[in-house]
Order: structure tokens, then C-alpha cells, then sequence
């Protein structure tokens, strides 16, 4: 029985390594019951199929039982079930211990219910489903690249990290982010003080009663009132003074970047800072922007940006290196084409006054106010930054026109006898118009 067990398996062996034993193999082939004929089976993990034999075998084995399981349902008909993703060999004996067939099998992932699956998460999207190996490969255009993120974890719960994404993303993926920077810096300051000066009969002495300086020297803002009898003179010196003052920020940047792209803009200039080993770095200041969009959706956008707004502040003086007033901020939005969001906004008020006065003189009542100096000081400061992102697409060269295109240089005449400094634009009208309309880009 031995000897018999070792002549079946040296004529197994004989049979893989001949290819004309290969070839008879796959002419007998094996009858899959709905009715095709191949040498070759593809059952999906976790699923079975009967297969039947054309002739009746003795004898059947399966080279690897990790993968595919078998059970023989009669003298015919095989049971295969799929365990686990890869490849293997099936082996049938006939009675006379002749070898009848040698099948590949492949066990590939279940994907009739990835797709159905898929189907009900993201319906439209045409995501074409192929099996390569034991993992999955998605393709196809997708309208968003979140529909791709979805559709790759939808896939890895059925094939693990075996999962190859092949899928493009469709539309604009070119995005125009729209800020509008505007500040308004509003201050005002009032001060009113006066002065008391007494002359005696003598003429030599003089009473300083005043709360500015003692000396009733005029200044900006000051009036001198004289008035007295006999040998007594009084003057009295009273200084008011008002300012007012208003400061507007606006910047209004148009930057374009590919969806992933980081973009930035700066609108200011740097200044040099000298450090303490000698070396020098420049610093930037004016309007500052750093975003990166992600189109995540057919016309949804994800904003990563970061806005600063910056200018030199001439009160703080460190070792002859003005300080800076910064105003900056940094968030993450998602919105539509077309939509506006207000990301910052800031309103600051800062108020402060004083008095002084003459003890006791100042508590007089009306006389009282001449011995008393009083100023106050208000700064408000309103900063607002709207942003605005757009899908574009880029246009032909003929149809951009810039704000250079309306000017020339004037004549010797225009210029000295007429006193134009721009001559006439030869598209018709004098100046720079500026640019009308969307320019560089078309909005979707």
C-alpha cells in the first residue's frame, strides 16, 4: 500500500512539472455548474461554489487549506470555499490513480457587497470595483476628493491596506480666494488747562497759581486774558487744545492656488532687524495672507489660511528698532463657491484721562475751574476680514487685458503745455482704467 501511496505521489510530481500533462489537464478541465468549462476557479472570500467533474475521481487534495476549503459532495461534484485572499492548487485522482486535473484557484476579496455598499454611500459616482491579487483597485472620476476619501475607507474594510486607489477628481480644482482686509483707526484728544499770574503794586513779584507751567508763555492753543485796578494786575492763560485723527487699512487680494496647494500673499514690505551675533533678519509687515484650499466636494471648499495685519509702532523703541502692532489670525473653514465668511473681527477701544489741580483753589466753584487742568485721550480700532473662495478655470491669453493697456507715456506737449502726465490711450480715453470685470480667471 506504501509502495503504492509513493508511485501516486512520483507520478503527482511528474504531472506539475510536465507541460503536456498541464495541457491534458486543461482539456479535461472541470464543469463549473452553471456551465463553463476552465481549468481555472475564482471563488470571492467567504463564498462558495460547486464545481463537477467529468469524470469520477478517487482522490482530491487542495495545496493550501488557508486559503480555499474543499469537500467532496459525490464520486463528482467538489464543494470550494473561499477563506482568504491569494492563490492555490486544486488536484484530482481518478480510480485507476491517473491524475484528471490540476486547477488553479483564486480567492479573491467579496466585492458584490462592496459595491453594493458603495452603490448606497456615494450613488452617481461611477467607481469602477477590479480585484488585483488579494486587494481591491478603485477607478473612475469622482466628483469630490471627500467622495474619495469615503470610498477608500468604505475599501479597506473589505481589503485591508490592500487597496489601490487609481480614482481622479473631477472639476475645478483651481480655487481664487477673495479677502478684503479693512480697518478703521479713529483717535481723539482733548486737554484744557490755565495759568493764574498776580502782579503786585511792586511790579517785581509774580504769583504762580497755574497748573501748565508757571510761566504764562503762549503755546498752541492758548489765550492770554489780562485784567486788574490800581496797582494789581491778574493774568490768566488758557490753553485748550483738540485733535482728531483717522487711519484706513484696505487691501483686497486675489490669489490663486491648485486644490492642496499652499499659496500666500504680502502686501508691505520688511524691515531690517539687526541681532545680537551681528546678523541681520527682515522682518515683514503690512497685509499677510497664507492659505491652502482643498475641493472636497463638487463645489465645497476647505480653507486653511492664516491673515495677519501688521504695521510699524513708532512709541515702542527698543534699542533703535521700532516695535510692531499686529493683528493676526488663524482658523480652518469649509464653504461653497461664492460663499463669504467674516473670519475676524475686532473692535478695540481704549480711553483715558486725567486731572490735576490746585488743592483747595480748584474746589472754588466756577473760579475753581482756573486752577484745574484736565485732558482726555480715545483710540478706537475696527479690523474686519471677510474672505470669498471661487472656482476657477484659466482663460486664452487674448482675452486679458491690464491696467497698463490705457496708458501712454504723454508728449513733450501734453505734458509741459497742457499738463497731462498721462497721454491718450490709443483703446480710446486718457488714464489708467483699470482692469473691468474678472480678469485672469473665468468663475464656474
Amino acid at each position: 500500500m506504501k509502495f503504492d501511496k509513493l508511485i501516486k505521489a512520483s507520478l503527482l510530481g511528474l504531472a506539475l512539472t510536465l507541460p503536456t500533462v498541464t495541457q491534458v489537464s486543461a482539456q479535461s478541465g472541470l464543469s463549473v455548474l452553471r456551465g463553463s468549462v476552465s481549468s481555472n476557479i475564482t471563488v470571492a472570500t467567504n463564498r462558495a461554489i460547486v464545481v463537477q467533474s467529468d469524470l469520477p475521481f478517487a482522490e482530491i487534495s487542495v495545496a493550501n487549506p488557508g486559503i480555499a476549503d474543499i469537500a467532496t459532495l459525490s464520486e463528482s461534484t467538489i464543494y470550494v470555499l473561499g477563506k482568504a485572499p491569494g492563490r492555490t492548487t486544486l488536484t484530482l485522482f481518478g480510480v485507476d490513480g491517473n491524475l484528471i486535473a490540476n486547477v488553479d484557484v483564486r480567492v479573491v476579496p467579496d466585492i458584490a457587497e462592496f459595491k453594493e455598499r458603495l452603490a448606497e454611500i456615494l450613488p452617481g459616482e461611477p467607481i469602477e470595483v477590479r480585484t488585483a491579487g488579494s486587494g481591491i483597485v478603485l477607478s473612475g472620476t469622482v466628483s469630490g476628493a471627500r467622495k474619495v476619501a469615503r470610498a477608500m475607507e468604505l475599501a479597506s474594510r473589505y481589503a485591508g491596506d490592500q487597496v489601490t486607489n487609481l480614482m481622479m477628481v473631477g472639476g475645478s480644482q483651481q480655487v481664487m480666494l477673495k479677502v478684503r482686509f479693512a480697518e478703521m483707526q479713529r483717535s481723539t484728544s482733548k486737554a484744557l488747562s490755565s495759568s493764574v499770574g498776580i502782579t503786585g503794586l511792586s511790579g517785581g513779584s509774580t504769583i504762580d497759581t497755574g497748573t501748565v507751567d508757571g510761566s504764562l508763555g503762549f503755546s498752541q492753543g492758548s489765550a492770554l486774558f489780562k485784567f486788574g485796578g490800581g496797582g494789581l494786575a491778574v493774568d490768566v492763560l488758557i490753553q485748550a487744545l483738540e485733535s482728531k485723527g483717522m487711519v484706513r487699512t484696505l487691501a483686497e487680494p486675489n490669489v490663486v492656488a491648485i486644490s492642496g496647494q499652499q499659496a500666500s500673499f504680502l502686501a508691505g514690505g520688511e524691515i531690517p532687524i539687526s541681532g545680537l551675533d551681528g546678523s541681520t533678519e527682515f522682518k515683514p509687515y503690512g497685509v499677510n495672507l497664507i492659505f491652502t484650499p482643498t475641493v472636497i466636494d463638487d463645489n465645497h471648499i476647505s480653507l486653511n489660511l492664516t491673515t495677519e495685519v501688521s504695521a510699524l509702532d513708532k512709541s515702542v523703541l527698543v534699542n533703535g528698532i521700532m516695535g510692531f502692532k499686529t493683528r493676526n489670525t488663524t482658523t480652518t473653514v469649509e464653504m461653497r463657491d461664492g460663499q463669504s465668511f467674516a473670519i475676524a473681527g475686532l473692535l478695540q477701544d481704549d480711553f483715558a484721562d486725567a486731572v490735576e489741580q490746585v488743592p483747595w483753589l480748584s474746589d472754588i466753584p466756577i473760579l475753581g475751574a482756573l486752577f484745574r487742568s484736565t485732558d482726555f485721550a480715545r483710540r478706537q480700532s475696527e479690523l474686519v476680514i471677510i474672505i470669498t473662495p471661487h472656482l476657477v478655470k484659466p482663460v486664452s491669453g487674448e482675452a486679458l487685458s491690464m491696467p497698463t493697456d490705457r496708458m501712454r507715456v504723454p508728449t513733450e506737449e501734453e505734458l509741459f503745455l497742457l499738463g497731462t502726465i498721462e497721454g491718450t490711450s490709443s483703446l480710446g480715453g486718457s488714464g489708467s482704467q483699470g482692469v473691468q470685470g474678472s480678469y485672469g480667471y473665468v468663475l464656474e
